[in-house]
Order: structure tokens, then sequence, then C-alpha cells
């Protein structure tokens, strides 16, 4: 078997999580096809949305992991996760699911609670995840408010730094929320500390998206 994870991000504590979570699914003897390109995500920053530049070059990576026999594609990046929507009906039709890395971890925190705390480094990160949270609800049949977290100035800090930064931002919200989720799977590292500081249930995308790729290949009968 041969997936595909693509990635918009190179922060290199991501990576190792995905790669973990994905092998601790699949089994070290999977075989991988990385794509990396940082220009997208810069450009729906820089822009302040997702533009059709960035969108193309997201969408010709998971047709170059359809060519190199995927059997199927992970979607890492929360920021473009609507481009891997609009991308379904093509990867349905060509036999390779596309999975996104924080859909299920969304339906989780439906399933936890109604009142959802999001918390991300980045505004376009921000809304995109939100808007996934309430799709997911009212696909639910559930009513949820959302209360939005942006970690100002943390982006690009050492772990450290982010981790103490993080917390400060969980901890102004934590009475008003049933669940936290980090929109970013970048944050996965501080899970576990900030649900312990917190005395809150903390989601994180990598392993959500690792046991969704892995629901997409039994779907395929690659797998049992």
């Amino acid at each position: 078997m041969k997936i595909g994870i693509v990635y918009t991000s190179t922060t290199p504590e991501l990576i190792a999580d995905v790669n973990r979570v994905v092998r601790e699914q699949l089994g070290s003897e999977i075989e991988v096809f990385e794509q990396q390109d940082p220009s997208i995500l810069a450009d729906v920053r820089a822009a302040g949305y997702v533009t059709g530049a960035p969108a193309a070059r997201l969408i010709r990576m998971f047709m170059n992991a359809v060519t190199e026999g995927c059997d199927a594609i992970l979607n890492v990046c929360s920021s473009v996760g609507e481009v891997a929507d609009c991308a379904q009906d093509a990867a349905r039709y060509l036999g390779v699911p596309i999975v996104r890395i924080d859909e299920d971890m969304c339906r989780e925190a439906v399933r936890r609670g109604t009142r959802i705390g999001v918390m991300a480094t980045l505004p376009t990160t921000l809304a995109p995840t939100c808007g996934t949270v309430r799709r997911v609800a009212r696909e639910m049949g559930k009513a949820v408010e959302i209360t939005e977290c942006l970690v100002d100035g943390a982006f690009g800090l050492n772990q450290e730094e982010f981790r103490e930064r993080m917390l400060a931002c969980a901890e102004q919200i934590k009475d008003q929320v049933d669940v936290i989720v980090f929109a970013q799977g970048s944050m996965a590292y501080c899970e576990a500390y900030i649900a312990e500081k917190t005395g809150k249930v903390v989601l994180s995308s990598p392993r959500f998206g690792a046991a969704a790729l892995k629901e997409a290949l039994v779907k395929k009968g690659l797998i049992a």
C-alpha cells in the first residue's frame, strides 16, 4: 500500500507527529509519498483567504499522488481543507480518497459537548476550522456554541514558549467551553499538557486524521 501525505507547513513537530500516528495506524511497512509546499500557506496568510493559485497548487499535489500510485491521500493543512472538499468528486472518480486531517476531530468535539473552543495561531486556520465544526454539527443535528481563541504571537515560537502561550490562552476560555479543539496539527504536542493544566477535553488532529486514513483504506478493501 502507498499513501500520499500533503503538507503546506514544514513544522518539524507536525511532520514527526503525522508520520508517527500514520505508522501506528497502518504499520511501519506502509509506503509514503510525501509532498511539501509551504508557499501555499504563505500565500493564504498573505491574502487572508484561499485564492486560486495556492488552491491550484494543492490540487496539483493531490493529482501527483494519484499519478504516483497512492491508494489514499491525507491532506494535513486545515487552512485549505475546503480545497480538499472541492476535490472529493474527482477523488471518488479516481478511486483515491482524500482524507482531511481535521474533520473527524471536529466530529468528536461535537460528540463531546456543545460549547467548543477552537484555538489557532493563524486567522486563516481559525475560520475554516470553526466552519468545519459548524458543518459537522449541522450534519449531526446538534447546535453548538463556538468560542474562538487566536493565540497571537505564538506562530514560530520554540516549543516551551509556544506551550506556555497556548496555556495562557486556554486558561482564558476554559470556563466557557466543554472541549478545546486545536485547529493546527502542529499544536498536537501540547495536547496532553493543556488537557492536564485546564482539566478540559483537548483534541488535536493528527491521530484523528491517521484513523480516518485507515478507515478510507478499509472501505477500499485494502486492509481489514
